[in-house]
């Protein structure tokens, strides 16, 4: 099975390269394009069997299945110009969250579905989001399917929770990056300990967290239990935090979907335009 490449920014990249060092795909039957060059020169010059191609037609008519990695606002008139050359046969996948798979379908006539990944999956772990749109039939629902366990668990879900599951799996490894930053940095401002010192303990820790709750061992909350001793020192740090945080994932969570419903309405206007 040959699979195209529509975009190799930092997503399609990550995916190209995980579905290569993980044996999913061999770089020969990976056919990809990207409006700057350069990018796709890159991953040429590491994995020099990937076939790199001037045009995104080009990929379109040498691939099975399609990657479009892409801008939301990018995605309508490219399967204008290319909407021709998706047969029956085909499946695109689509990586952007805001564009529902049944406007996709509104635009061509292969097969449609959509998995929002995460930079996690670069370390064949971490969970990819799966859409099924009505047009997927089941061998190729078994190969997508079959294709993203080789560097993730592929969790299927419905449109209504895509921007919070999207949050929880593709945002969060930015969001609590961000956090674990501010935590070493506290360490360092209020300690005699280095930068690399600390960057190497809380790294080894999260690690390890993620291993306890990957083997189920500690549920999250029994891990607060445990290390939290009444009086102690972990639960003078806790109270803290119950003070600080309070509100503030909430209103993470406010501003995600504030700006997914502006794209959403912003796709809207170009796909509503198709049907008139």
């Amino acid at each position: 099975m040959n699979v195209g490449f529509v975009g190799t920014g930092n997503m399609g990249r990550i995916l190209i390269e995980s579905f290569i060092e993980s044996g999913a795909i061999r770089p020969s039957h990976i056919y990809m394009t990207n409006r700057t060059k350069a990018k796709a020169e890159a991953i040429k010059d590491i994995y020099p069997e990937t076939n790199m191609m001037e045009t995104v037609d080009d990929v379109v008519k040498r691939s099975d299945l399609l990657f479009i990695c892409v801008k939301p606002l990018d995605i309508h008139p490219l399967l204008k110009k290319i909407g021709h050359l998706l047969t029956p046969n085909k499946c695109l996948l689509s990586i952007t969250s805001p564009i529902r798979v049944d406007q996709l379908e509104s635009l061509v006539q292969c097969q449609v579905a959509r998995t929002i990944p995460s930079i996690t999956n670069r370390a064949f772990s971490g969970v990819s989001l799966l859409t099924f749109g009505s047009s997927c039939d089941e061998k190729m629902k078994r190969t997508i399917v079959e294709l993203l366990e080789q560097i993730s668990i592929p969790i299927q879900i419905e449109d209504d929770i895509t921007r919070v599951s999207s949050d929880l799996v593709s945002c969060g490894p930015a969001f609590f990056s961000y956090l674990l930053q501010k935590f070493v940095n506290g360490a360092v401002s209020e300690t005699t300990i280095s930068q690399d010192q600390a960057v190497l303990l809380a790294s080894e820790m999260i690690i390890g967290m993620g291993k306890l709750l990957e083997s189920e061992i500690y549920t999250l909350p029994t891990l607060q239990e445990k290390v939290c001793v009444t009086g102690g020192v972990t639960g003078k740090g806790i109270e803290v935090l119950e003070e600080v945080v309070g509100d503030m994932f909430k209103k993470v969570f406010h501003v995600t979907h504030q700006k997914y419903d502006e794209d959403i309405e912003e796709v809207s206007l170009q796909f509503n335009k198709n049907l008139k």
